[in-house]
């Protein structure tokens, strides 16, 4: 599993990132990893993490370390 990044000033897993994006818990997660990306709404950071919300779905999500700003690849 990952180590903990900061988002929003908490300490967050992999796991616990996937939730943020998600809105709800999940099945599994992959590592969170950094894309050269920075957000949309305020410039910051972006984490990456890969994870299964259900058994049938893998998603990749995007979360902003500084903002409420999340997406996912879902069409």
């Amino acid at each position: 599993m990952s180590e903990n990044r900061v988002v929003q000033g908490r300490m967050v897993t992999a796991q616990k990132l996937a939730e943020l994006i998600e809105g709800d818990s999940i099945m599994e997660v992959d590592s969170i990893s950094e894309p050269n990306r920075d957000c949309p709404d305020c410039g910051g950071d972006i984490l990456e993490v890969t994870y299964m919300p259900s058994v049938t779905e893998l998603v990749t999500g995007w979360k902003c370390q500084e903002c409420d700003w999340a997406e996912t690849d879902r069409d």
